[in-house]
């Protein structure tokens, strides 16, 4: 028995070169897909928050554009 390798892979190794191969593959399209998701994410945070302080703004807008109302005067207890 000669120690030295064939020149020529096993198909036991292609098999496992190629199972590897595609677990590559397949680990860097899932990766590529959450960063795309934490992208569409943050832009969709990002239009949320825009929205928000728009109303916000638009709140303090017609609350200081209201008339305050009069405030009430209390009744003392001992004025009967």
């Amino acid at each position: 028995m000669s120690a030295r390798k064939s020149a020529e892979p096993s198909p036991d190794s292609i098999s496992r070169f190629n199972r590897r191969r595609l677990a590559a593959e397949e680990g860097a399209r899932a990766l590529a897909d959450v960063e795309r998701h934490a992208i569409d994410v943050r832009k969709n945070m990002a239009r949320l928050r825009e929205l928000r302080e728009t109303k916000e703004a638009a709140d303090a807008t017609l609350c200081a554009s209201l008339p305050t109302p009069p405030l009430k005067k209390r009744r003392s207890k001992l004025a009967r």
